[in-house]
Formats: C-alpha cells, structure tokens, sequence
C-alpha cells in the first residue's frame, strides 16, 4: 500500500504517530507531526492513524480542525457535521455555505477586497 504525503500514519513498529513526507520503492519517509528527524519505514508496517489518534495529539484529522487553530473555523466545522449526520440537506447547505464564507473572508481575501 502506498500512502499520498501528508497522510498521517502510525508506524507499528514502534507505534509512533508520524506524517508521510514521500515514498520511495517499497520504503516510506515519516517524520513526527509538526517536524523533526524524519526516518524510513518499510510501508507494509505502516498504517492509517485514526481520528482519535490525530485529535489526541492536538492535529487535525482529515481537516477535523482549523489547520490555521481558528476558534470560528472549528466551531463551523462542527456545526457543519452535525447538520450533515441530522441528514437536513437545507441545514447542512447553509452551515458549509457559512464556513465557506468564514474561510474565505477571514482567511483568504485581503481586507481592501472586502465590500
């Protein structure tokens, strides 16, 4: 199996969290989130972190919080989800329409483009 950089997986061997910076052959180039010493795992030992295990060590989990630590963001975000599990298709419209606009209005567009 072959994982896309940027993944984060957990290295079984040792059972420590790490991100994929690149692949190699049959060997894959980890190192520990947030950076460090990067070291090669053969990829048959590797496998997917779990979403618990991303949260647990503060990341966000397949973009499960602000990659950028916004408080807004997040709570959107969970908005988002919990109108999208209700199965309330207008529900679930507006709140990604409104982290959407968050996202780009606070994140994106330089204050001079704002009307």
């Amino acid at each position: 199996m072959t994982y896309r950089e940027g993944a984060y997986v957990v290295d079984t061997r040792s059972a420590r969290l790490a991100q994929v910076m690149g692949n190699v052959g049959p060997r894959v180039q980890v190192r520990p989130p947030g950076g460090g010493k990067e070291w090669e795992a053969p990829a048959h030992t590797l496998r997917l972190a779990t979403r618990e295990e991303r949260e647990a060590a503060g990341l966000s989990g397949a973009a499960s919080a602000s990659p950028i630590r916004c408080a807004e963001c997040v709570t959107l975000q969970s908005a988002q989800r919990t109108a999208v599990d209700s199965g309330d298709r207008q529900r679930a419209v507006a709140a990604t329409v409104a982290m959407r606009d968050h996202f780009r209005h606070a994140h994106l567009l330089p204050e001079s483009s704002i009307w």
